[in-house]
């Protein structure tokens, strides 16, 4: 049987709200059982944000998203593949044509990561044909989430399971790290912290989990409608604004980016990328190219995912967010969620940057633990069942 490589390319895009994608059963389909589900995932992430280790943490998740686009942009396939961001890892649903190339990058990575940053990256993989002979749903639709981005919606609890099995049959490989197989090309984390646009509001990280797999798509239109009333459309909420960007020249923060974007540190590097970041603030404000490259970063951020759970970060003022945890809570006794979330002053962004003018793609977080403290509380919550 001929594998559908491009199951994921030719998803009709839905240009109508999240709410109106699921009010619409018939606009999900199975994913193929001839993929694959590949997580990662850093061992011991709360430790290590309760250790500060917070900008490493999002940066190894970040390059492993990388990593598994720059194999897929080399092998010039033309293949889309949907992926997920979760701030201490990442979640990946590939074709089997791919699956032994990015298992053999991921794992490699992890070497590296274990040898720059002493973080443990948990790396496996998992059929979606076992998925769903387990009963597991795993169906998909395109969402375009702003103009220029599309997001893959993804509903059962497919990848949860799968994210579930890959945890507790992790075991540390022991192979000889191979310098070749690193490609972290378009790494960049050159931004302060961003702060919202006005001083009363805050930056919200939401973890949110329906408790039964058949009420997911009904619980969370009703979740995302509750949003829109409460905090105002996706972009009256998206925390990313042209305005509130800020370049961060410190030359700590590039020694930890190089620290793993390369195989080795350089010194070179590090003053070659600090000059280019002093300089580019006269390149973003000065030229056309910058400042449509600043426009266009709002617009290819990456801070609502639905993976068969609700991971979001946006903006809204305290008496607000009140006001929506207090909704949440009533639907939490009702047994119809479970819900983490983390309340913050400000989010942190990594980048893929190939070019600036359409190839860039950015990966927004909290700070103070962002997600990694959502879950934190919202893990608790389930052991206190």
């Amino acid at each position: 049987m001929v594998e559908n490589l491009k199951y994921y390319n030719h998803l009709k895009k839905h240009a109508g709200t999240l709410v109106e994608l699921l009010d619409t059963e018939s606009a999900f389909s199975d994913v193929p059982d001839t993929w694959h589900v590949v997580v990662v995932d850093i061992l011991n992430s709360t430790q290590a944000v309760d250790q500060g280790k917070h900008h490493k943490v999002n940066l190894t998740a970040t390059g492993a998203i990388i990593s598994v686009l720059n194999f897929i942009r080399k092998v010039k396939q033309g293949v889309e593949i949907p992926y997920f961001f979760g701030g201490d890892g990442a979640t990946f649903i590939i074709p089997t044509l791919f699956l032994g190339n990015i298992i053999q990058i991921l794992d490699n990575y992890s070497i590296h990561i274990k040898n720059h940053t002493n973080l443990v990256l948990r790396v496996g993989h998992i059929s979606v044909s076992y998925l769903m002979g387990q009963d597991y749903g795993l169906k998909m639709a395109k969402h375009q989430l702003t103009n220029q981005l599309s997001i893959p919606v993804v509903l059962g609890d497919g990848l949860k399971k799968a994210e579930d099995i890959i945890k507790t049959n992790f075991e540390e490989k022991r192979t000889n790290f191979e310098k070749m197989l690193l490609n972290l090309e378009g790494m960049e984390c050159r931004w302060k912290q961003i702060e919202p646009d006005q001083s009363e509001k805050k930056v919200v990280c939401l973890l949110l989990d329906a408790r039964h797999e058949k009420d997911q798509r009904l619980i969370y239109r009703d979740v995302i409608n509750k949003m829109d009333t409460v905090f105002g459309d996706f972009n009256e909420r998206q925390i990313i604004k042209t305005d509130n960007l800020k370049l961060n020249y410190s030359i700590l923060t590039i020694w930890e980016e190089m620290k793993i974007s390369l195989h080795k540190q350089s010194l070179g590097y590090l003053f070659k990328k600090w000059f280019s970041t002093l300089i580019g603030k006269f390149y973003l404000n000065l030229s056309a190219d910058g400042k449509n490259y600043l426009e266009q970063i709002g617009q290819l951020s990456h801070t609502f995912m639905l993976d068969g759970m609700i991971n979001t970060v946006f903006t809204a003022e305290q008496s607000k967010i009140d006001e929506f945890t207090t909704y949440l809570n009533q639907l939490e006794k009702d047994n119809k969620l479970i819900y983490g979330i983390h309340v913050t002053h400000a989010s942190v962004m990594s980048c893929y940057v190939l070019d600036r003018k359409t190839k860039h793609s950015h990966f927004v977080d909290g700070t103070e633990g962002g997600y990694t403290s959502a879950a934190k509380m919202f893990k608790q919550k389930l052991k206190n069942q």
